[in-house]
């Protein structure tokens, strides 16, 4: 991931976001920006198209849920 190199037009939060718990996604020139909603100043992150598209797999096939509790 690399910092921010092309400005970002329009961010959109997850459709998931909570009241504190917040992502917000903008498409770059280069890809897509990633950024916390409670600290917008900080350099967001970076990502390629395919990079982007390997993380949303990622999440849709579950690879990053926390693991069940037995």
């Amino acid at each position: 991931m690399q910092e921010i190199q092309h400005e970002v037009t329009e961010w959109r939060r997850s459709s998931r976001c909570g009241d504190t718990n917040c992502v917000e996604v903008a498409r770059t020139s280069i890809g897509f920006a990633v950024r916390d909603s409670k600290n917008p100043a900080l350099t967001p992150l970076s990502l390629s198209t395919e990079q982007w598209r390997t993380f949303v797999a990622g999440i849709h096939a579950g690879d990053f849920d926390s693991p069940q509790r037995e």
